[in-house]
């Protein structure tokens, strides 16, 4: 069975995670399947693509799930100067196949999911994430991770503007 949306009588972790994956199965549907045209189109006085949204949503999962909690990110965004750069991962999916920017949000998302794991069983959503801010303190697991679900809720949109600009392809859940 897959789940398609959180459980009725889930943990708070589980409603979370469940949304969570609800917004990636989305974005993911509404963003799969197109070849390097239908990833780099754009909608009308736009720049955003799908395949930017792809690589930015990859970087979002590793930099939410992997850096926060003390983990390796990806290899690729080790090299990027960041400062000189902060787009570059909106403007680099250009020059990347879509079977690149898939494997990429696939291997980040999986990232994600196991350090979320292990970072849930080893002390729940209370535990501090991620670098504090300048009074100190640091976001909880459960802000992080509602903070990754705002984010795919905020690209899924974009993604459904953008992907019925390059096939019509519209709905609310992929098919399963």
């Amino acid at each position: 069975m897959i789940l398609t949306e959180p459980p009725l009588d889930g943990t708070e972790a589980e409603t979370l995670i469940g949304s969570l994956e609800r917004q990636r199965r989305t974005f993911i549907w509404k963003a799969g399947g197109l070849d390097r045209a239908g990833l780099g189109a754009t909608a009308p006085a736009g720049t955003m693509t799908l395949g930017g949204l792809i690589k930015h949503l990859a970087l979002v999962e590793d930099m939410y799930f992997s850096i926060r909690l003390g983990r390796e990110p990806a290899a690729l965004w080790r090299g990027v100067d960041w400062d000189a750069e902060p787009d570059w991962a909106w403007r680099s999916a250009a020059d990347d196949s879509p079977a690149e920017l898939y494997a990429l949000w696939h291997d980040c998302a999986a990232r994600s999911r196991t350090n979320l794991a292990a970072a849930l069983e080893r002390d729940g959503l209370d535990q501090p994430a991620g670098d504090t801010g300048p009074d100190g303190r640091a976001p909880r697991l459960r802000r992080v991770l509602i903070d990754v679900i705002e984010e795919y809720a905020r690209h899924t949109g974009h993604a459904d503007l953008l992907r019925e600009a390059v096939d019509g392809l519209t709905g609310e859940d992929p098919p399963i």
